[in-house]
């Protein structure tokens, strides 16, 4: 599942993988599916760390600080990747933020069901659907003040989607480059 970053709508969902089962597996599913997750060429999705840095998907630099508790104490970031990591952090909150505001709203996504699991798969979607339907219609969400502020958007309308996972230094470059941009802009506002 992924959260539209400004509207707090869930955009792509794929329930029905067990708990145990790893992030890039259940991606490369949700890339091989008849109606697959379209991730558009020079977009990308945020992804924790349990994915792989690849084309379509950004992921934080691994052995740096990165969770925002981290950040506290007025700690500045001191290289680039650090940097890259506090602003992607703050930007994976949002999608957390989409998440709570679903097991807010629907009692079911936060207990334990005893449906078979075509069952609790529908009820996933249904609940997710009803999720946008009234994120989409209500001008002001009573849920959404309960667990936080929603982001920005950029929504891109390209045809192009990335199709496959594949690590690749150009996709790291990209995020390095990224982030020393990120981190020179913030050094620069700091001495103005």
């Amino acid at each position: 599942m992924d959260s539209n970053w400004g509207n707090l709508q869930f955009i792509y969902i794929l329930p029905g993988w067990e708990g145990s089962a790893h992030d890039n597996r259940v991606l490369r599913d949700a890339l091989s599916r008849k109606n697959p997750l379209k991730v558009p060429q020079g977009c990308y999705y945020l992804c924790d760390a349990g994915y792989m840095n690849c084309e379509g998907f950004l992921t934080p630099f691994r052995s740096q600080r990165y969770h925002l508790n981290e950040w506290k104490n007025g700690r500045q970031p001191a290289t680039p990747a650090e940097f890259f990591n506090m602003k992607h952090s703050r930007a994976r909150n949002v999608i957390e933020r989409c998440f709570g505001m679903l097991k807010l709203r629907w009692g079911i996504m936060r207990d334990t069901t005893w449906y078979p699991i075509k069952t609790k798969c529908r009820i996933i979607s249904a609940c997710a659907l009803l999720h946008n339907f009234i994120r989409s219609n209500m001008r002001i969400d009573p849920i959404e003040a309960r667990v936080g502020e929603n982001g920005e958007n950029g929504d891109a309308l390209n045809e192009d989607f990335v199709l496959h996972l594949e690590s690749s230094v150009a996709w790291n470059n990209f995020r390095n480059q990224l982030a020393n941009e990120m981190f020179n802009d913030w050094q620069n506002s700091r001495h103005l």
